[in-house]
């Protein structure tokens, strides 16, 4: 199969694949749509099974990336890298110089920032040879942007509740979280500091054992986390953990969490939405981070980096609106939103949607 040919191509505007010998990187950047401006996203490090695994995840996160940004109100694309290789094991200095020679390579349509598998000091790495990166400025968590994205999943999980029981807070809310690492973490403290009960469940056992200590987040095992009986789950690992086996076994009201492409195809929106489950799509709620990077490059102050991720409750209120009004699945018209916004800026009346 040619990259043209792919299920999730839709229309990329570049796909890039790099080898380098002397690191050992191998790296794929796929660049969705620089209609709003030059692609923004991270660079995730997985040990993928296959090469084609890969490729399938770097088209996906990239296409997720340029509905992120436009619905967020940013002047960003959609893009996304990938390397393949396990951080714990492969990661090193000449890995991660050799990805930023590769990033630079682009010209500045592609911009990276950490994500999966990386962390600020890798991007801090990468920065010594392209100055196309994000997330870096100082500020009070040293550039970490997943304080915001736990922040505006945080939200989504909110105007969830309202729209759904009718709820200004989240006391006395049972919530099931999948991963517990950076972002998931700290949704968890912001969810028990507004009065909700966590269970949480995450395969690396320190995060699960730090986040019971500090906060009182109740272990629960893998395969329970996403099947809990409970009023919210939050999905923050990898993605495509929603098909139709795994939708039939939902026994909660409310989907919502940071992890990226958390639908395994296009028609689980509408399943969700089926069944009853109140979804929030992940690059509406998920976008915190990349609003972070932003305010960062403006120097903007807190104030307005906490209106502008803020807005996310808005927007998501919009879309429960119209997918209540339409009878249609709250992923499709979060897309549609999105579209209507390109479409806007390239004055073309094309679909972008896979």
């Amino acid at each position: 199969m040619t990259v043209f040919a792919h299920s999730s191509f839709s229309e990329h505007e570049l796909v890039a694949f790099h080898h380098d010998r002397r690191s050992g990187l191998n790296a794929i950047i796929a660049v969705h749509s620089t209609a709003l401006g030059p692609a923004v996203g991270g660079c995730r490090m997985y040990p993928y099974a296959a090469e084609a695994d890969a490729l399938h995840d770097v088209l996906r996160l990239s296409r997720g990336m340029t509905y992120k940004s436009a619905l967020a109100g940013l002047p960003f694309g959609g893009g996304k890298s990938v390397i393949i290789g396990d951080p714990r094991k492969q990661k090193s200095r000449a890995l991660l110089e050799a990805m930023g020679d590769f990033v630079h390579s682009l010209g500045g349509c592609y911009i990276t920032a950490e994500d999966v598998g990386t962390d600020v000091a890798d991007i801090r790495a990468m920065a010594r040879r392209t100055p196309y990166v994000a997330g870096l400025d100082d500020n009070e968590h040293g550039g970490d942007p997943s304080p915001s994205t736990a922040y505006g999943v945080f939200l989504g999980i909110r105007a969830a509740a309202r729209h759904r029981y009718g709820k200004e807070s989240l006391n006395d809310f049972a919530v099931s979280i999948q991963g517990l690492g950076h972002v998931g973490f700290k949704l968890a403290r912001l969810l028990i500091e507004d009065g909700a009960t966590v269970y949480g469940a995450d395969i690396n056992a320190t995060n699960l054992e730090r986040a019971a200590e500090e906060l009182g987040v109740r272990p629960i095992s893998s395969d329970e986390v996403l099947f809990l009986p409970a009023d919210v789950v939050a999905p923050c690992a990898m993605g495509a953990v929603w098909n139709a086996d795994s939708i039939s076994k939902l026994r909660t009201g409310i989907v919502c969490g940071a992890a990226n492409n958390q639908l395994a195809t296009p028609e689980d929106g509408e399943r969700l939405r089926q069944s009853g489950v109140l979804y929030c799509p992940d690059f509406v709620v998920n976008a915190g981070g990349i609003i972070e990077a932003h305010h960062q490059r403006q120097c903007s102050s807190e104030c307005d980096r906490l209106a502008h991720i803020g807005r996310i409750e808005t927007t998501l209120a919009e879309v429960f609106r119209l997918s209540r009004d339409r009878q249609v699945s709250t992923e499709l018209v979060a897309k549609e939103m999105a579209e209507d916004i390109l479409r806007a800026r390239d004055g073309t009346n094309q679909s972008i949607a896979a």
